[in-house]
């Protein structure tokens, strides 16, 4: 008997795993996010489809350059994620468009739950990632050229060019990537004396460096 309640046990696991499974694909044409509702549970909830219009699907912002050469690191990132882009909530996918001062940089970063594409729009540009186990896997990229930044992976782009900007399209298999800066994560967040002793530098210095980046409230 405890044999065969075993089993019953194991066989509604195995069905309701298939079950969960094959409810992996949207039961609806979309779900555009409701921004206004704060309850999230991994996204957001589903708009009033009543209520929906062209307007959550569209967006202009990726369209034209942006002035990179007043940012602190000459790159300027304009993402288009379901927060500016409803219509992209549960698809699994956004864009962002990336604008480079000459030598411009894009510091090295992760984006924790995405695998990024870009294509170059303008300029030619130094791009790589590192592995997990070390390696930098780089390239010298230029116009209508395609890297791959695999997910979760530390990466970077830097406009290689003293005198004209440059700019690329990214596409991300997330609606909601999340970037994480490794400097600013470092010296915005963790104490000094973790800092001190992961890099072997001085605590002034430490200090020097963690004055130019605010720590997150």
């Amino acid at each position: 008997m405890a044999s065969t309640a075993t089993h019953l046990v194991v066989v509604f696991t195995m069905l309701v795993s298939a079950m969960a499974a094959a409810e992996s694909n949207m039961l609806q044409d979309f779900c555009v996010a409701d921004l206004s509702n704060a309850v999230r549970v991994n996204g957001y909830t589903c708009k009033d489809s009543t209520q929906v219009t062209p307007e959550d699907f569209y967006f202009q912002g990726l369209a034209t350059a942006k002035a990179a050469a007043n940012s602190s690191t000459g790159a300027i990132v304009t993402s288009a994620t379901v927060e500016k882009l409803p219509g992209l909530n549960t698809l699994g996918l956004s864009m962002s468009r990336i604008d480079y001062a000459p030598n411009g940089l894009n510091p090295p970063h992760v984006h924790p739950r995405a695998s990024e594409v870009i294509f170059v729009l303008e300029g030619q540009l130094y791009v790589g990632f590192v592995t997990t186990a070390g390696k930098l896997v780089a390239k010298y990229i230029n116009k209508g050229e395609v890297f791959v930044f695999p997910k979760g992976l530390l990466h970077f782009q830097k406009n290689i060019a003293g005198s004209a900007p440059a700019s690329v399209l990214a596409a991300f298999d997330s609606q909601l990537p999340g970037t994480q800066s490794l400097v600013a994560s470092l010296f915005g967040a963790l104490p000094d004396n973790i800092l001190v002793e992961t890099f072997k530098i001085k605590p002034k210095q430490v200090k020097t460096i963690k004055s130019r980046y605010q720590p997150k409230k």
